[in-house]
Formats: C-alpha cells, sequence, structure tokens
C-alpha cells in the first residue's frame, strides 16, 4: 500500500501479486518463497522469486521477530544463505535498537534551574513535574 492511499479503501497491485510458501527447517528460522504471478494466477516467468528469511533474536524482552530478504536465485541457493542473511539482519537490527536507544536518551528533558529543586514547589526531585521531573519533548 502507498502512503498516499487512503486506510479506508486499500488496493491491491494487479501487477505486483506473489504466491507465498514458507519453507522451515522446524529449527532455526523459515524462508518465504514468494513467487511471481498474474491477476488470473498464473506464474509470471517475467519477474524473479524472491527469498525472504525469518528467525526470532531472544532479548531480555522476549523474542525479536527478524525478516529479511535473501539475494538467491534458487532455493537451495537461499537455504546455503540463511546464515549469513540473519547475521547481517542481527547487526542491522542491533544498530537500529541502538540509535533508538540514542535518540530516546538525548529527548529527555530536565526542568530548568531556577531554585524549584530537591526542596521547592511539590517537593521531592522535579520541582511538582509529575513524573519524577523528566519531560519527553
Amino acid at each position: 500500500m502507498q502512503q498516499d492511499e487512503s486506510l479506508d479503501s486499500p488496493q491491491m497491485d494487479a501487477a505486483d501479486l506473489y504466491r507465498e510458501e514458507v519453507i522451515t527447517d522446524r529449527r532455526v528460522g523459515s524462508i518465504r518463497v514468494l513467487t511471481p504471478v498474474t491477476a488470473e494466477g498464473a506464474t509470471d516467468p517475467g519477474r524473479t522469486v524472491v527469498y525472504v528469511g525469518q528467525a526470532q533474536l531472544m532479548t531480555p524482552a522476549g523474542a525479536l521477530p527478524l525478516n529479511f530478504e535473501i539475494p538467491a536465485a534458487t532455493l537451495a541457493e537461499a537455504v546455503d544463505k540463511f546464515s549469513e542473511a540473519t547475521e547481517q539482519a542481527v547487526e542491522r537490527t542491533m544498530q537500529e535498537l541502538e540509535e533508538m536507544r540514542r535518540e530516546a536518551a538525548s529527548s529527555i528533558v530536565l526542568p530548568k534551574g531556577g531554585g524549584e529543586g530537591m526542596g521547592g514547589p511539590g517537593g521531592g526531585f522535579g520541582g511538582g513535574m509529575p513524573g519524577g521531573g523528566f519531560q519527553l519533548p
């Protein structure tokens, strides 16, 4: 769905349809095989098959799903490249999480000094401000 489309009436693109199969070893992850098809459901030989890996990264907060494209021409090649593509997806995800953590840390706004503080209005830390005196913009 494109960004300018209304959520009330999403339209599928009949020229960009895929049939999906899921291949798994029931241990490490799965590979979604996206085979291009026509609007009538016939295989579209003019477009290439897409292989998408799926795995989970275990974190202290629970399982984090990973989805990543595997550059491959065949299923056998996608299976061979699964491990490397997973490692790259984990690296990207860790970088994105670190960037999100940095952005969240840099967006904390401390209240202005001016005599309010530990003994100021409202008492305690934060000068009477709810939430301990920290504000997110």
